[in-house]
C-alpha cells in the first residue's frame, strides 16, 4: 500500500509518500508545499487542492492519511488550518482515495510514546525508524510523513489504533480565576 501522509497547513503544507508493501516501510517522497509567498488567501487553498492532485496523479497511493486541525489559542487559524485540510481531503476524494483523519496527540503517541511531544522528538524518532539520513528543512514535512506511518501502524494493527483510543487521557483544566487573568492580560481594550 501507498500512503500519502498530509500535515496541512495554509503557510507551510507537508506531504510524504509511505511504501508499505515490505516488512520494511520505504519513504517514496516527503517535502512540503511553501505557500508563504502566496499572498491571496483563496489562491493558497487553490494551490493546496490542485498541488494535492497533481502528487496523487504523479504517484497513485491508495490512501490519505491527513492530521485533524487542532484548537490552539487563535480561532481563525484554526479555521483556516480546516480549510487547508478540507482542501486536500476533497483533492484525495476527487480521484477516490480512502481518507483517514488522526489526531495530533494520537500520532505523537503513535509515533514517540508521548501524546505531547515535540515536532523535534517526532522527527528524530521517524528518523531511527525509518533509517532516513537528513532531517528536511521543514518539519512538517515529517509530521506529514508521522501521520502517514501512524497511518501504517494502525492498518497494520487496528486493535492498538483503538487501544490508544480507550486509554484515559489526563484531563487539565484551568481555574476559573486563572482563565479570567489570561482573557484580561489578552484583552485589554475590552477591560476598562
Amino acid at each position: 500500500m501507498l500512503i500519502l501522509g498530509i500535515d496541512p497547513g495554509t503557510q507551510i503544507l507537508g506531504y510524504s509518500l509511505l511504501n508499505t508493501d515490505s516488512s520494511t516501510p520505504k519513504i517514496v517522497a516527503m517535502d512540503v508545499l511553501y505557500l508563504r509567498k502566496i499572498a491571496d488567501f483563496n489562491l493558497r487553498i487553490r494551490k493546496i487542492f490542485e498541488s494535492t492532485v497533481r502528487i496523487i496523479d504523479s504517484f497513485h497511493p491508495d490512501h490519505l492519511a491527513i492530521e485533524a486541525p487542532f484548537f490552539g489559542k487563535n480561532v481563525q487559524s484554526m479555521l483556516k488550518l480546516g480549510r487547508a485540510q478540507g482542501v486536500a481531503i476533497a483533492a484525495a476524494i476527487s480521484r477516490d482515495l480512502s481518507v483517514t483523519e488522526y489526531e495530533p496527540s494520537v500520532i505523537k503517541q503513535h509515533i514517540t510514546g508521548n501524546g505531547n511531544a515535540s515536532k523535534q522528538q517526532v522527527a528524530a524518532m521517524l528518523q531511527s525508524i525509518l533509517g532516513f539520513e537528513e532531517s528536511p528543512k521543514y518539519l512538517d514535512a515529517t509530521d506529514a510523513l508521522a501521520v502517514a506511518y501512524t497511518c501504517h501502524l494502525s492498518l497494520s494493527n487496528p486493535l492498538a489504533d483503538i487501544q490508544s483510543q480507550l486509554t484515559p487521557k489526563k484531563k487539565t483544566h484551568k481555574s476559573a480565576k486563572k482563565q479570567w487573568s489570561e482573557f484580561v492580560t489578552q484583552n485589554p481594550d475590552i477591560i476598562n
